[in-house]
């Protein structure tokens, strides 16, 4: 079966865009990998899959070259959720659960049970100098009026109004089998054609086109998202539109993980603590958090990790 597609379309003379994105062979794939290392339950596994469609849907709707990585950083049994999206559309993803998940628990129960989790979206350019800082910004999982957001789809609604003014409907759903999602967005009003000097914050709110589609668009169920095709799902929402399609998009699963990094990792750590590991384990094994992968290092391994190139190399003194 063939990885995700990514729909991306706009309405023609209207100022709304939007995406549709259905990650399946590859979200299985990433789910399979991550079992390796211990599955998720499977609340945690549905958030994981709604992040991962959500940062594709996001990552698609900007010009930029690097990652986007997706954060959840909460006070629950859910420390931390992330997912990341490369600008070719290859994402993972992982979390960090320290503690038990009931089977009906949602976004409140998991993440933000004391009122203080956060979201946070960072822009990690490929080019970013050295010493240069990514983008990021970061809102709370409330509302204006500071009552808990239920859902993700809310979080980065209001995270999309905050950031960057601009009007966001936004549908998620993921199980075992597929993650989905659906942006629709007001586009934004720089450029050329903004001739009355409009700002994107003195729009918020009063596009009736905007207001008239995201209403089509909240119309589609969970169950509708995660069943039905994309032909299918356009159709019934936007029947009546303007809508213009463009040529579709892959998506992939991904993992940035090398026996490089890892190593790096560990020198990190300092020549004393791994080699007390190795003493008592007689060796050192690393999994990856998003795919799974192992990484062992034996002995011999560790004492090349904190070898100097130099040191490998033979002698070339002349003895006298």
């Amino acid at each position: 079966m063939n990885n995700g597609l990514l729909h991306k379309f706009m309405f023609d003379g209207l100022p709304v865009r939007g995406a549709l994105v259905r990650l399946g062979a590859d979200w299985r794939e990433a789910l399979q990998r991550r079992a390796a290392v211990g599955a998720f339950a499977s609340p945690v596994r549905a958030l994981m899959g709604e992040m991962a469609a959500a940062g594709v849907l996001m990552q698609s709707s900007i010009k930029f070259d690097g990652a986007l990585v997706l954060q959840l950083h909460g006070d629950g049994p859910v420390r931390l959720a992330v997912a990341e999206v490369r600008s070719d559309l290859s994402f993972r993803t992982t979390a960090k659960v320290t503690g038990d998940i009931a089977d009906a628990a949602g976004l409140v129960q998991m993440v933000n049970v004391g009122g203080d989790a956060r979201c946070a979206i960072t822009l990690d350019p490929r080019d970013r100098a050295p010493g240069s800082q990514a983008y990021q910004g970061v809102v709370p999982l409330y509302d204006d009026q500071r009552q808990p957001l239920g859902a993700l789809s809310s979080v980065l609604e209001h995270y999309m109004l905050q950031s960057e003014q601009l009007d966001t409907r936004l549908v998620l759903a993921a199980n075992d089998d597929i993650a989905a999602g659906l942006l629709l967005q007001r586009m934004p009003m720089s450029g050329a054609g903004n001739l009355g000097g409009l700002r994107d914050e003195d729009l918020i709110g009063s596009s009736e086109d905007f207001n008239r589609i995201a209403m089509l668009g909240a119309t589609l169920t969970r169950e509708e998202l995660l069943t039905l095709d994309e032909d299918t799902i356009l159709r019934r929402l936007f029947w009546d539109e303007p809508l213009r399609r463009f040529d579709p998009l892959h998506t992939r699963f991904s993992c940035s993980c090398s026996r490089e990094r890892v190593n790096n990792m560990l020198v990190g750590l300092g020549r004393e603590e791994i080699e007390s590991i190795v003493v008592e384990l007689e060796h050192v094994e690393v999994g990856c958090d998003f795919c799974g992968q192992q990484f062992r290092f034996d002995a011999v391994d560790v004492g090349r990790m904190f070898t100097a190139p130099a040191d490998l190399a033979p002698s070339t003194r002349t003895r006298q």
